[in-house]
């Protein structure tokens, strides 16, 4: 696992040490590091097909399809809820897709080549429930209602599995049924709270626009309800689906798109939820989401490279605004996507377990996160400052303030996010870093004059709340020049006077060079002199004739433009004749 960097949004990453209960690491742009989870286990298979959870007696079941070859055996891994290996499970000859759990935890179902599998989870003891129609592309498991569901692609060739015509299956008092659903492509399957039951169908060759469907399953009749396409008249928007979870009400019902991104819905007619939850990080494509059972957190997997996050962890409620968790899964150590299908919750949501592999798909991991299961408060603290005392067009302006927090220290420094609000709206001015002794920094450079508001913003993480906004409202004047004169004591009327001098202006840099009004005023009479363009480097020259003798005093002016302060300059050289 290495550390990488990236840019453009903020981020919250975790630390081994977070996990263990001694704080949290949190980052935010312009970097994001790759995060470590509490546990990884190398999982000991070729191919992934499933993944599954027994809440009661605290067991992950990882299965490896296999499915090249009709000889091929398949594989189980068992895991603990810590990470360990308590067995592996080999299938002989016969491939294994499809797992799902019983309610109360004793059985793990397993999809075969040509059967339905019952295994004990403690014993691991394996009989069969039915023989099944012969699955050659790997088939979807799942249990609802007490009644158990499979898919059953009908094809002979693995050539032919992605646009196969799958039948959604069911076992009756022991025997083998089928449902009357089917349609093409590997077809999806999620149950969920209420009796009710997920499927999808993928994006293929002969679905163009898939659809999305849900099932009563209250009376074991596979009652169809709400169903959905996704493509406008045009053909655009057809879902991509890799992945479907129902929230822990089972109100809401979740999608990762691999071209949408992810997809939040309403579970009564399937419509798009009032809010939904922002855009996975650019150069991620939704691969798995995944809500925890206690409601609090929705997990979005993805498939990235490089600094890119792979997995978002972040709050179920998509108008909760609290920073994410952000996981780079990159190397030998982590594996660099998170899988199709590759994650479920423990049911009380302390752990999510996530499955990734290599660019390649021959590899395989086990992560095992656990969220923060407190979070706390943090909140600014006596107001907002600025210096210089007098804010500039086109000058540097630091805004300071400071930021407190309950809990333990951070690891890495928190980042706050600023804005400055003025004439011309608002303006992104990124984020700041906040010292060990709570302060930060805002740097600005502000370009138009009048009031402009700085609001500091703390959006917290899953450890600690969101901070209460804190705004300052300075006001920006023009930037001060200055011009410096150095001329003759005294002069002769027949020699004439040459006067040298600097033209100086802060701020932001003039569009031309300034062009500065000459006044001579003697005894004779005040007139006004040819103008002189003040040089690149700032110095200018003046040459007169004066018209008579005793004092003459030299005058010269800058007017100013619409973000600098005027300026003014006079010398009085007396001329002899």
């Amino acid at each position: 696992m290495n550390t990488a960097h990236r840019s453009r949004r903020l981020a919250a990453t975790l630390s081994a040490a977070l996990l263990a209960g001694t704080g949290l690491t949190v980052a935010a742009a312009p970097a994001a590091h790759a995060a470590a989870s509490d546990a990884v286990a190398k999982l000991p298979i070729s191919s992934y097909s499933a993944l599954a959870v027994d809440n009661v007696h605290q067991r992950v079941f990882v299965a490896d399809s296999n499915v090249g070859y009709y000889l091929n055996s398949g594989t189980i891994a068992v895991y603990t809820f810590e990470g360990e290996r308590l067995t592996t499970l080999t299938t002989s000859q016969a491939h294994v897709s499809g797992l799902a759990v019983s309610a109360d935890g004793n059985t793990l179902y397993a999809g075969l080549r040509e059967r339905i599998e019952a295994i004990d989870t403690t014993t691991y003891q394996r009989t069969t429930v039915a023989s099944v129609s012969t699955d050659t592309c790997g088939r979807e498991v799942a249990q609802s209602a007490g009644q158990l569901y499979f898919t059953t692609p009908n094809t002979s060739s693995t050539s032919q599995c992605a646009t196969a015509e799958t039948h959604l299956d069911q076992i009756v008092n022991g025997v083998h049924a089928r449902t009357g659903w089917n349609d093409n492509g590997d077809l999806q399957l999620e149950a969920g709270p209420g009796d009710r039951m997920l499927m999808g169908q993928p994006l293929n060759a002969k679905a163009a626009d898939p659809f999305l469907a849900v099932y009563d399953t209250s009376d074991g009749a596979l009652v169809r309800g709400a169903a959905r396409r996704f493509a406008d008249g045009q053909g655009n928007g057809a879902l991509n689906l890799k992945d479907l979870a129902f929230s822990a009400d089972g109100g809401k019902v979740a999608l990762a798109d691999a071209t949408a991104g992810t997809r939040l819905l309403n579970t009564g007619d399937l419509s798009d939820a009032a809010t939904g939850y922002r855009a996975l990080p650019d150069g991620a494509t939704a691969s798995a989401v995944a809500f925890s059972g206690d409601g609090k957190y929705i997990a979005r997997g993805a498939s990235a490279t490089g600094a890119v996050p792979d997995l978002l962890v972040q709050p179920a409620d998509p108008g909760d605004s609290t920073t994410p968790l952000e996981f780079v899964f990159e190397g030998s150590l982590d594996g660099d996507r998170v899988v199709p299908r590759g994650m479920e919750w423990s049911a009380d949501g302390s752990r999510l377990f996530a499955v990734t592999t290599n660019a390649a798909g021959g590899q395989y991991w086990l992560h095992i996160i656990k969220p923060p299961a407190v979070q706390y408060d943090a909140r600014f603290t006596g107001g907002l400052t600025h210096s210089p005392g007098q804010a500039v067009a086109g000058e540097p302006l630091a805004v300071r303030g400071r930021l407190e927090h309950d809990g333990p220290a951070p690891a890495e420094p928190l980042k706050v996010k600023a804005t400055r609000t003025d004439a011309s709206g608002t303006h992104d001015l990124g984020t700041a870093t906040v010292k060990a002794d709570g302060t930060f920094t805002v740097l600005d450079e502000p370009d138009r004059l009048g009031e402009a508001t700085y609001t500091v913003s703390y959006l917290g993480d899953l450890t600690h709340r969101p901070a209460t906004d804190i705004t300052h409202t300075v006001t920006v004047g023009k930037a001060p020049t200055a011009i410096a004169l150095t001329a003759p004591d005294e002069a002769n009327l027949s020699d004439g006077i040459e006067i040298t001098g600097t033209f100086t202006a802060q701020g932001k840099a003039l569009a031309d060079r300034a062009v500065l009004k000459v006044v001579r005023e003697d005894r004779l009479g005040t007139g006004t002199l040819s103008s002189v363009t003040v040089a690149a480097d700032g110095t200018f020259t003046i040459n007169d004739i004066p018209r008579t003798h005793r004092d003459v005093t030299y005058t010269v002016t800058w007017p100013g433009d619409a973000l600098h302060e005027g300026s003014t300059a006079s010398a009085e050289v007396n001329v002899r004749r």
